[in-house]
């Protein structure tokens, strides 16, 4: 099954997807939300990506939501982030990233959808959900996520070496998810983990 719309037929997704259309906006749901819809765990965590001003359309979301809603921006990383109902909403725009060898924190431009599944720690966690009107409720899935999420498999979408060296962070989120999924890490992950 691609079609998962009717997992995202709650007040949240509608409200997220219309101020999108009215902006003209594509934006998707991603990451960590669309893998434990999948495997059918609870999560409050919402993130959405969107190819164009991710500020913009929380700060849209949050008032049609709730008017009074604190939303919390960090320009910087072209994020921002408000909680709704007991759930955390982050929405970004969709970009690219570069680091420099010094620095966890990423050099930014604007992307494309594919763009941000190619910054993606983890194939399980590349996946995104579309919000938009012409295809609502498919599953993007370039990097065979849900494949490795039924192996139980934690593998990079990249190269690993460049995956971790882009963020060295992401090795002790593969040990973390490898423990709390009870998933084994990929041979060339693992093997680029251990280099």
């Amino acid at each position: 099954m691609t079609d998962f719309s009717r997992y995202i037929n709650s007040n949240i997704f509608r409200v997220v997807a219309d101020q999108a259309q009215i902006m003209g906006l594509e934006t998707y749901v991603v990451g960590g939300y669309v893998r434990d819809l999948i495997l059918e765990r609870p999560s409050k965590d919402i993130d959405f990506v969107t190819i164009g001003d991710g500020i913009e359309l929380a700060k849209k979301v949050a008032k049609s939501l709730n008017p009074k809603t604190n939303v919390n921006v960090f320009k910087n990383f072209g994020t921002a982030q408000f909680n709704y109902k007991g759930c955390d909403l982050e929405f970004v725009g969709a970009r690219k990233e570069s680091y420099s060898r010094d620095s966890r924190k990423p050099l930014v431009e604007s992307g494309t959808i594919v763009d941000d599944q190619n910054r993606r720690d983890f194939t399980i966690n590349a996946m995104a959900i579309s919000l938009n009107l012409n295809n609502f409720g498919e599953l993007i899935d370039p990097f065979d996520g849900r494949v490795h999420l039924k192996e139980k498999l934690i593998k990079t979408p990249l190269d690993p070496e460049i995956t971790f060296d882009d963020d060295p962070l992401r090795m002790m989120r593969a040990i973390r998810f490898a423990s709390q999924l009870n998933f084994r890490i990929d041979d060339t992950t693992f093997d680029a983990i251990s280099k």
